[in-house]
């Protein structure tokens, strides 16, 4: 295809509640719906992967019901889950990425389900093409950022990197420099944190954002006080799901303050909620704290701090951490995530051979 052909792309992003979707047709989005799924539609699946036919069949079901057919479909985009780890880019989606999804060689996440569902609906039309573009093992780290400080251990590279790349791309078209030129400090915040250090177009070192390393946030505990961390395991009070649990989805504000909502956190804050006012700071407090330790990556060389995802609609939030960092570098707030519009301008690009999917073959 070329630039004046219609390329129609369909877009999924699964999350633990919920399915995005959206059509686009070339770079307009024509259609966009988030697909809600109740605690009573989700109890019956063990694992996030089982609801694999569930959730492909919400969508066809919703497609149907709002008159569109897989033959006006030249291109399907997930979001890509949690394969081996890869270099940015756009993936074809085979058949050994979906086994690794549902196998969760590096975890289970809902993101596992964007190319399970690509692939399946692409086998039953073979003019569709499937694909997946920067998932969030997307791993550029500089050999030292792995180093943990034991040989047992690696650091991992597992963040939101659909996101930070695309407001790295935005952020260097605006200012009117090539992204690869730039050196960058990318914070997302949503239900999870990630705070990543963005040199010359490569992320050289970022926090596990999935296994709640780094600042607290919504959902995650953050990096917690080792020894105090190895007692509880070994307490015999908790077992390893539950330790996990705490660690991944029970932590920072659920933990504190009983909601994984930031806006609930934000209102309370607003009301003079001290305990919320406390806790709200703390997370600014730890946010820029990460900030001014990634900062010593680049020696204090740094183009910009971009500061992106739904919390950065707190406007609150967002002056307590420029307090804090714009010593160090300019700060940009791009609030919000457009996931499902990255996905598509990485999906046209490769409809009109502007780019080469790339062939996931990772066996380890």
């Amino acid at each position: 295809m070329d630039s004046s052909d219609l390329v129609r792309i369909l877009v999924i992003n699964p999350g633990s509640t919920s399915t995005k979707i959206a059509v686009y047709e070339n770079s307009i989005c024509i259609y966009l719906k988030t697909l809600h799924h109740s605690i009573e539609d989700l109890s019956g699946y063990q694992s996030i992967t089982d609801q694999f036919v569930f959730r492909k069949n919400c969508i066809m079901q919703q497609l149907t019901n709002e008159g569109f057919t897989l033959d006006e479909i030249h291109v399907v985009i997930g979001r890509g889950g949690l394969t081996y780890p890869l270099e940015s880019g756009v993936y074809l989606v085979n058949e050994l990425m979906v086994q690794h999804c549902r196998e969760g060689v590096m975890g289970i996440h809902a993101s596992n389900l964007g190319s399970m569902i690509a692939f399946d609906i692409a086998k039953d039309h073979p003019g569709i093409i499937p694909l997946i573009a920067d998932p969030v093992v997307v791993d550029e780290m500089d050999g030292i950022a792995r180093v943990s400080g034991h040989p047992m251990f690696t650091r991992r590279s597992i963040f939101h990197a659909l996101n930070q790349k695309a407001v790295a791309r935005q952020h260097a078209m605006k200012i009117g420099q090539p992204y690869e030129n730039l050196d960058l400090i990318v914070v997302h915040l949503g239900g999870g944190i990630s705070v990543g250090v963005h040199q010359h177009g490569r992320v050289i070192d970022v926090n596990n954002a999935l296994d709640g390393e780094g600042p607290f946030s919504p959902e995650r505990s953050g990096s917690l006080p080792v020894g105090d961390l190895v007692k509880l395991c070994f307490s015999g009070q908790y077992t390893y799901q539950e330790v996990m649990s705490m660690i991944s989805n029970n932590g920072g504000y659920v933990a504190y303050l009983g909601t994984n909502d930031a806006r609930e956190v934000e209102i309370a804050v607003k009301k003079g909620d001290e305990k919320a006012t406390f806790y709200h700071e703390a997370m600014a407090y730890q946010i820029s704290k990460y900030i001014g330790e990634m900062a010593t990556v680049l020696k204090g060389r740094i183009d910009g701090i971009l500061i992106t995802g739904g919390i950065a609609f707190d406007r609150r939030l967002m002056s307590l951490i420029r307090e804090r960092v714009e010593f160090i570098a300019p700060v940009s707030v791009y609030p919000g995530q457009d996931e499902l519009k990255a996905l598509a301008m990485n999906a046209l690009m490769v409809a009109r051979g502007e780019i080469e999917p790339r062939e996931y073959d990772r066996t380890e």
